[in-house]
C-alpha cells in the first residue's frame, strides 16, 4: 500500500507512462487509414521483430524508460545487444505484439479519463461541455465537483499498474539470453580472477619489502654496530626499490595503460632473495640446480613469487633462523622446496593465512601442488610445478 502511494511522486511512473504511449503513435496512424481493422498494426510489427537491430533498440528504450535506476549498468535485467539467434528473434517478435496490446489498453484511459475530469471540471462550473459526453452519465454540480480527482487517481492507478507488468514483461522477454548469461558470468570470472592476481602481487611484494624493512630495523637497532646499521640501510633501501618497481607494475595494470606491463621478476633473479634474507640475519643455505633461465614465463615468475613469499613467511614468523632453499629444475619439472626450524617459543605456527593460500594457489593455477606443513621438527613449503603442458 505505501508503495502505491509512493509511486505517483516517483519519475519512474511517468517514465514508464511514456513508454506505454510511444506505439500511440503507430495505432493512431493505422486508425486513420483503416479504423475498422485494429489488429493490423500487429502483423505490421511481424518483420520487424525478426531484424536483430530492433532488439537493440527495444533494449535501449526499455532501459531508460523502464528501468532508468540502473539503464547504464552492464549486469541489467534488461539486454542491450542485438539478436544472436533465432529465439532473441522470437523473443523480441513476442515482446512487440505484448507491447502493442498494452499500448492498446493504455491508450483507453489515457484519452478517456482525462477528458471525463475535464467534462466534471465543466459541469462543477455550471458549463457543461456541447456534444456527446464521455460521462456514462451527468451529475449534478455538487456530485461533480466532489468526482473531479477520480478519474486522474484511476488514471495513475492503471499506469502503475501497467508500468509494473510491462517491465516485468521486458524483463523476461527482452532480458539477457542463455549465451549472453554465460558471457557475462565468464567477464565476471576473468574479473575476479585478476583481482585475486594483483592482490597476490601486492601481498608477495609489498609484504616482502615491509618484512625485510622491519626485520633490518629491528637488528640495526638491536645491534648498535654502524657498519651493520650501514649494511641494513642498503639492504631496506634494495628492496624498497624493487617493492616500488613491482608496485609500479602492478599500478599500470589497473590503470589499463596503452604501454604493455612490464614482466614481473624470475628464478634468475632468486639471488636478490637470497641475499636479502641474509642481510636479516638469516643463514640461507641455497642449492639452485638447471638452466632457469630456459623456464617458461609462467613458471619461472610464479616460482619466484612462491620464494618469495616462503622467505618471508620465515622471516616474519620465525626471525633469522637457518633456511635451506632447493630450487631444481628437471625434465619435466620445478621443484621448489624451503625448510626452516621452528622456534623454541610456543605459539608461533605458520600455518593459514592468505600468504599459504596465494602460494597453492599459484601452483594450482599451472597444474601443480604446493605443500606447506610441520616437516621434521622444522617447517617445509615444497612447490612441484610442470612443464610440459606450460609449453
Amino acid at each position: 500500500m505505501y508503495r502505491l502511494l509512493r509511486a505517483p511522486l516517483q519519475p519512474v511512473t511517468y517514465s514508464r507512462w511514456l513508454h506505454l504511449c510511444v506505439p500511440i503513435l503507430l495505432l493512431a496512424l493505422w486508425m486513420f487509414i483503416e479504423p475498422a481493422a485494429p489488429w493490423v498494426p500487429l502483423l505490421i510489427v511481424i518483420p520487424l521483430g525478426l531484424v536483430p537491430w530492433v532488439r537493440l533498440a527495444e533494449g535501449l528504450q526499455a532501459r531508460f524508460l523502464l528501468t532508468p535506476h540502473d539503464w547504464d549498468r552492464a549486469e541489467s535485467a534488461i539486454s542491450a545487444v542485438p539478436s544472436a539467434g533465432w529465439s532473441d528473434r522470437w523473443r523480441t517478435l513476442l515482446w512487440l505484439e505484448v507491447r502493442l496490446v498494452f499500448t492498446g489498453a493504455a491508450w483507453v484511459p489515457t484519452v478517456w479519463l482525462p477528458t471525463m475530469t475535464v467534462e466534471l471540471v465543466a459541469i462543477a462550473l455550471g458549463h457543461p461541455l456541447e456534444g456527446d459526453p464521455m460521462l456514462p452519465l451527468v451529475p449534478p454540480r455538487w456530485a461533480a465537483t466532489l468526482l473531479v480527482p477520480v478519474p486522474l487517481i484511476l488514471l495513475i492507478a492503471i499506469v502503475i499498474v501497467l508500468g509494473q507488468l510491462i517491465t516485468a514483461i521486458a524483463q523476461r522477454l527482452l532480458g539477457p539470453s542463455a549465451a549472453e548469461r554465460l558471457t557475462a558470468l565468464e567477464a565476471r570470472t576473468e574479473q575476479l580472477l585478476e583481482r585475486t592476481r594483483i592482490a597476490r602481487e601486492l601481498h608477495d611484494s609489498i609484504g616482502h619489502a615491509l618484512t625485510v624493512a622491519v626485520v633490518q630495523a629491528g637488528a640495526a637497532r638491536a645491534a648498535g654496530d654502524p657498519e651493520f646499521t650501514d649494511r641494513a640501510l642498503c639492504a631496506i633501501e634494495e628492496t624498497g626499490r624493487a617493492a616500488l618497481e613491482d608496485l609500479e607494475r602492478v599500478l599500470g595494470v589497473l590503470r589499463e595503460s596503452k604501454r604493455p606491463p612490464s614482466q614481473g621478476p624470475t628464478l634468475t633473479e632468486a639471488d636478490r632473495l637470497l641475499e636479502s634474507a641474509r642481510a636479516s640475519g638469516a643463514a640461507v643455505d641455497a642449492q639452485l640446480t638447471g638452466p632457469l633461465e630456459k623456464l617458461p614465463g609462467p613458471v619461472t615468475r610464479e616460482g619466484y613469487r612462491i620464494l618469495q613469499e616462503a622467505l618471508t613467511n620465515v622471516l616474519r614468523h620465525c626471525g633469522p633462523v637457518p633456511v635451506t632453499v632447493r630450487v631444481e629444475m628437471t625434465a619435466g619439472r620445478l621443484d621448489l622446496e624451503v625448510t626452516n626450524p621452528l622456534p623454541e617459543r610456543s605459539g608461533v605456527t605458520l600455518s593459514g593465512g592468505s600468504g599459504l593460500r596465494g602460494m597453492r594457489e599459484r601452483a594450482a593455477l599451472l597444474g601443480g601442488e604446493a605443500e606447506t606443513g610441520p616437516y621434521e621438527g622444522g617447517w617445509r613449503v615444497h612447490a612441484r610445478l610442470p612443464l610440459e603442458r606450460i609449453r
